[in-house]
């Protein structure tokens, strides 16, 4: 979804930030510059949430500071390295929102600290995390920083690609874009982290490609409570009208989400999505027992998918969230229901 797959491009990124998945435009540009020593004082690294932008920040740190570093790249057992490594390098200083905001006083810490040279390194590294959130007054103080870098500093800034900053930020960094990832790529990523392939998957598909927001759909186990949902829809549909317990116990956890609920309307996308296909793709990619239902009554798909859009809609106008879910749950049975 962005990421140049040619050999040329991957085998000219590699130095630095091997074992990364994804972003070879970054680690191509980045690695460029590490061969090359010409390192600006700051990089504004822009792209959507959970992409990678603040493990690239981490590496770009290590690499810069690795005692033994061989063609720009860290050798991961250098002292500056295990420290790195640790989270604990006196020289990586990580800044992110407090409280929804980045303020003033924090910016005016870290100025004070920029005028003294590196603890032990011979660059410091300060990553600014979703500078979208700085307050006006933080962010004319450190335009003022941009403006007159202190030396041995170097300064990456992070945005959200939908975010908007001040265009003097910008326009004093060297902007680095960041992509999502392919899905092979987010499913191998997510499978490291002990995730198995079937959630890896569907976790992957719904993050579109954000790894980040994959592990923290992961931590609130929203595929169990999908395959929950789609079997407590399935068997109020076959038992008829008088059963209706699960749906409602289902729809409160469904609203104990709270933020999350919006992404959990997602999987259920996902499910329609992958009945659907049942119509239109081959059966042999499609998921066992939709074959069937989907081609007896295709239209059912649809209703599904019309009522998820209504309870998003529902939802962005503040209604209540148990209710919400409610009402979709029994809109989604009927539906089942009628598919037969």
């Amino acid at each position: 979804m962005g990421d140049s797959r040619t050999a040329g491009v991957v085998e000219a990124a590699e130095p630095g930030f091997t074992g990364l998945l994804g972003q070879d435009k970054a680690k191509m540009f980045l690695g460029r510059a590490l061969a090359a020593g010409r390192i600006p004082h700051a990089y504004l690294f822009r792209g959507p949430d959970g992409v990678g932008k603040r493990l690239f920040a981490g590496r770009m740190a290590a690499n810069l500071n690795c005692g033994r570093a061989l063609g720009g790249a860290a050798c991961g057992m250098c002292p500056s390295c295990r420290k790195f490594h640790s989270g604990n390098h006196p020289d990586f200083i990580v800044i992110g929102p407090d409280q929804g905001s980045i303020k003033i006083d924090r910016i005016r810490e870290l100025i004070k600290t920029l005028s003294y040279p590196p603890y032990e390194s011979a660059m410091r590294v300060v990553l600014l995390e979703d500078i979208h959130t700085l307050r006006r007054e933080a962010a004319n103080s450190l335009l003022k920083t941009l403006e007159e870098p202190p030396e041995n500093n170097l300064l990456i800034l992070t945005v959200e690609s939908s975010k908007t900053i001040l265009p003097t930020l910008s326009s004093r960094c060297q902007t680095v874009p960041f992509f999502p990832l392919h899905l092979d790529d987010t499913v191998s990523i997510l499978m490291k982290e002990g995730i198995d392939e079937k959630t890896a998957c569907l976790l992957a598909r719904l993050s579109e490609g954000s790894p980040g927001r994959a592990l923290l759909f992961n931590k609130t186990e929203m595929v169990d409570m999908e395959e929950k949902t789609v079997a407590a829809i399935r068997e109020t549909a076959a038992a008829g009208d008088g059963w209706v317990g699960g749906l409602l116990q289902m729809a409160e956890l469904m609203a104990g989400l709270k933020e999350n609920l919006i992404p959990f309307l997602g999987l259920l996308r996902i499910w329609i999505r992958d009945g659907l296909m049942a119509v239109v793709g081959p059966e042999q990619d499609t998921p066992a027992g939709v074959v069937g239902a989907a081609r007896r009554n295709p239209e059912c798909f649809f209703k599904k998918l019309q009522a998820i859009d209504r309870a998003e809609q529902e939802l962005a106008r503040n209604c209540n969230r148990t209710l919400v879910c409610e009402i979709l749950l029994f809109r989604l049975q009927e539906a089942e229901r009628k598919q037969g």
